[in-house]
């Protein structure tokens, strides 16, 4: 995809309104990409702080995704290095126990748009249940820290990953490999072969 047609992406995506009567605080589409990003970050939906900054994980999930990582802020938030492409890219409202899963309609309408403006060569991060249950159907039945264990065993380029929020450190207590074995790896990997960091 050229830069132009990269940019007309960008424009129609910022455009939306698909799921405007479904978002009370109104449609804004949290993406970023270029034909240069070889680290895709695929989350969840973005949060109230995201949806009003219009800055991707700028909040405490998105400090812990680079501790995770060893990015720096500045690099996560570089286009030319990081894609960040969440299930659903708009605030899609509070529920009942935090916020409410992301809409249906847009991974659908906008994924493979924006994965064939990616370079073929990247490693995609797939972060929390929703990025893992719709790009790793092999997964279903499963639990989070099995699937996440299993890490190796979807090759070099892709990594499942718990999301990031507070909850995780109840994960990372449950689970003492995923700081000593999967971290060290996943660094690595962001480090020599991807995002040029």
């Amino acid at each position: 995809m050229s830069a132009g047609d990269t940019a007309a992406l960008k424009r129609e995506i910022a455009a939306c309104t698909h799921c405007a009567q479904h978002l009370p605080l109104g449609p804004r589409p949290v993406v970023q990409f270029s034909p240069t990003s070889r680290l895709l970050i695929i989350g969840q939906a973005p949060g109230t702080k995201v949806h009003e900054s219009g800055i991707p994980w700028n909040d405490a999930s998105g400090k812990r995704l680079c501790e995770w990582t060893g990015l720096t802020l500045e690099k996560l938030h570089d286009p030319a290095r990081v894609a960040i492409m969440p299930m659903g890219f708009c605030y899609p409202g509070k529920g009942k126990s935090g916020d409410l899963p992301p809409r249906p309609e847009c991974a659908p309408l906008w994924h493979a748009r924006v994965l064939a403006a990616l370079p073929q060569d990247r490693l995609t991060l797939l972060v929390g249940s929703h990025a893992i249950r719709h790009y790793l159907p092999e997964a279903k039945g499963r639990t989070m820290a099995e699937v996440v264990h299993d890490f190796r065993a979807f090759g070099p380029d892709l990594v499942p990953l718990p999301h990031p929020s507070w909850r995780s450190t109840l994960f990372m207590r449950n689970n003492p490999w995923f700081e000593a074995e999967l971290l060290p790896e996943l660094r690595q990997r962001v480090q020599e072969h991807h995002a040029g960091c």
